[in-house]
């Protein structure tokens, strides 16, 4: 079965067992490393906009996750290969990908990477203040108001681990 195929169907079986058990999928992903498979499952608590920000998953989530997903993947035998079962987090540094996680994170800092240099700068950091109209709004300390950065620019964004 092609990667892509293996990632789809798997998200098909899950994502019913998930939304049962209150959970949200962020991303999975299939992929081969080096000589070995990886099918990495990334889960989250759901978020509704305008409520409060949920927990992070902790280690038994996963636990309960791994469990139902490597007994449903063995009974549908869907991937022919050996492989890695990982399901985790999206991470303290949890990359930003959809609108949505542009308005679940606002008052967060996060990091930025542009295509190409917006005043100069082709990394930006600060304050994730929200989106609107197709654009991101970040106070980066300097006082001049927020940065509007559209968000067809953004290469990557992501939230920046601070201890």
């Amino acid at each position: 079965m092609a990667k892509g195929g293996v990632a789809e169907q798997v998200k098909t079986e899950l994502l019913p067992y998930l939304q049962e058990n209150g959970y949200e999928l962020f991303r999975v992903e299939f992929k081969k490393e080096g000589k070995d498979w990886f099918l990495r499952i990334f889960i989250e608590y759901p978020w509704e906009e305008g409520g409060e920000k949920p927990p992070y998953i902790g280690t038994e989530d996963c636990e309960k996750v791994s469990r139902f997903l490597s007994e449903r993947l063995d009974e549908l035998d869907l991937i022919e290969q050996n492989y890695y079962l990982e399901v985790s987090s999206p991470g303290l540094d949890r990359p930003l990908l959809t609108e949505r996680d542009y308005l679940r994170f606002a008052g967060e800092d996060i990091e930025v990477k542009l295509y190409e240099p917006m005043n100069g700068k082709k990394a930006l950091a600060g304050r994730l203040l929200g989106l609107e109209e197709g654009k991101v709004l970040l106070d980066t300390g300097a006082g001049k108001g927020p940065l509007e950065i559209p968000r067809e620019k953004v290469s990557k964004a992501k939230l920046t681990v601070v201890f």
